[in-house]
């Protein structure tokens, strides 16, 4: 059992990764640090074939990527975010 901020959890209990800086690059591509201190590039492109993900095909939409404060992942809209979770897995070390 852990406790943290008065909240009790049963079983172990793992950080949750956030996303502390985004910056769109060339052929939708994101480099992003994490709350781990490392720093990745991630292809968005295999991404943009899904239909939550097409409409970021508009360049000018896809580089206004910003972090959700309150969890910590990318976003583009009030609709759209992708997981840091998918972006740590599937990005490279820079």
């Amino acid at each position: 059992m852990i406790i943290v901020n008065g909240m009790c959890y049963a079983d172990n209990f793992e950080k949750v990764l956030k996303i502390i800086s985004v910056t769109a690059l060339y052929d939708y591509k994101l480099k992003v640090t994490f709350s781990t201190g490392e720093t990745k590039v991630c292809n968005f492109k295999p991404m943009l074939k899904y239909p939550a993900f097409k409409h970021l095909k508009n360049v000018e939409l896809f580089n206004k990527c910003y972090i959700d404060k309150d969890f910590g992942v990318v976003c583009w809209d009030d609709n759209t975010d992708i997981a840091s979770e998918y972006l740590y897995e599937n990005g490279y070390l820079v």
